[in-house]
């Protein structure tokens, strides 16, 4: 069995976010065992596999959009708004409503 890279963890979590739902950079990184959740963001700001892992399902953990393909306003976060909405999460004034939409891996 080969090692998985600290990135490629970060997409197999990031697979399991179901349609329709959001988790944080935080709660990948508790996941993940460690404190950088900035680490987070960097590995999906690189994803290749954009199609297959589900980077627009992450959030900043004050129901915020946070960044999405390493910018933090403009047209990518447009996308991942217009991506959110289209899987039914509801985005209101850039925030998303954690109590409805947070999946945690529980």
């Amino acid at each position: 069995m080969t090692h998985m890279t600290f990135s490629e963890q970060v997409y197999v979590l990031c697979r399991k976010i179901p349609r329709g739902r959001v988790t944080t950079y935080k709660i990948l990184a508790e996941k993940l065992g460690i404190k950088g959740y900035q680490a987070i963001g960097q590995a999906l700001r690189c994803n290749p596999y954009a199609s297959d892992v589900p980077c627009h399902r992450v959030i900043a953990s004050n129901g915020s959009i946070g960044g999405f393909k390493g910018k933090r306003e403009g047209k990518e976060i447009d996308e991942k708004v217009r991506l959110l909405k289209g899987e039914s999460v509801l985005v209101i004034q850039g925030e998303v409503d954690l109590h409805q939409y947070l999946y945690s891996f529980s």
